[in-house]
């Protein structure tokens, strides 16, 4: 009898899918089962029930979960699995992209249409530590939060551009009309929050319009970011005029964002943030689920987790 510790367990997430995501995951399915992979299978019901069912997994002595999805799905997860009490020391887990935004898979070479190589790959069990992303804050009635993330936190336009490409990519179908349309109606808005924050010794205080901290490449706006060096890259967006925004995507879209005149890059392992305001915050392309959060502060758990690769 094979033991859970050998099994998978495999999370599918359907709710961010089109017709092509669901039918990508019979061709996934299929290929396991082709390779005589023993596993158990559970898909998420809606929005909170993967942090569940990671957990759930974990508890339960499962080894390798393999996650069927987004960034959101793989935050969703990881928080699940970190709020374990008991993590074993040979857990690993693993990704197959299947979402509207797969930013942290194509940090490791993996495409969406990459699964059969990605399921040897977890068969093989090539395993790396790589680094978490840690977020702390107090939430509206001042209780103590933690939420962790592997790609990026976006403050202001970042994260609300994220949220709005998520909605629109459910109704045009294409990620990159669904961020187009969305840019151009954000240019004119272009709002602005004002911002204390602290690297290290240094404190700065100043009006901003979008704020990306990054564990790994965050959707473009960290490119330099790794998650394996113990370190966060930060790029603060200070307010344009309405016409250079059209700059700042483009150079966004070629991978040169570093070099747009209003990004102000930092690299350390630890930020605080005082007072946002109301500015949206999302983890790994995740909303925050609360309307006011306070004083921020993001660390990084080095080499904590691993990943397969």
């Amino acid at each position: 009898m094979v033991t859970a510790k050998e099994r998978w367990g495999i999370i599918y997430s359907p709710r961010a899918g089109s017709y092509n995501a669901h039918k990508r995951w019979d061709m996934i399915r299929t290929y396991i089962e082709s390779r005589g992979v023993q596993y158990d299978f559970v898909q998420s019901e809606g929005f909170g029930s993967v942090e569940r069912l990671a957990a759930m997994l974990c508890t339960n002595g499962y080894r390798t979960v393999v996650l069927v999805g987004g960034d959101g799905t793989l935050n969703d997860a990881i928080n699940g699995i970190l709020g374990c009490s008991d993590i074993p020391e040979d857990f690993a887990f693993a990704v197959i992209p299947n979402g509207i935004g797969n930013d942290f898979a194509r940090f490791w070479g993996m495409g969406v249409d990459d699964y059969k190589r990605l399921i040897n790959n977890i068969i093989e069990r090539r395993t790396r530590l790589i680094d978490i992303g840690v977020c702390s804050f107090a939430d509206e009635n001042n209780i103590p939060q933690k939420r962790y993330f592997l790609n990026c936190i976006n403050i202001g336009l970042g994260a609300r551009l994220v949220q709005l490409t998520d909605e629109a990519m459910r109704f045009i179908g294409s990620k990159r009309l669904s961020t187009v349309s969305i840019a151009i109606a954000q240019i004119f808005e272009r709002k602005a929050f004002n911002v204390e924050f602290a690297i290290e010794k240094e404190s700065f205080s100043q009006e901003v319009m979008s704020i990306c901290i990054g564990n790994c490449h965050g959707y473009g706006q960290t490119p330099n970011a790794v998650p394996y060096n113990g370190l966060l890259d930060m790029s603060v967006i200070t307010r344009p005029k309405w016409w250079q925004l059209f700059e700042g995507f483009w150079l966004l879209g070629k991978g040169h964002f570093l070099n747009y005149k209003n990004v102000h890059p930092y690299r350390t392992s630890s930020i605080k943030l005082v007072d946002v305001g109301k500015a949206s915050i999302s983890l790994d392309g995740r909303m925050l689920q609360t309307k006011y959060v306070g004083n921020i502060e993001v660390g990084v758990k080095k080499e904590f987790i691993r990943f397969i690769i």
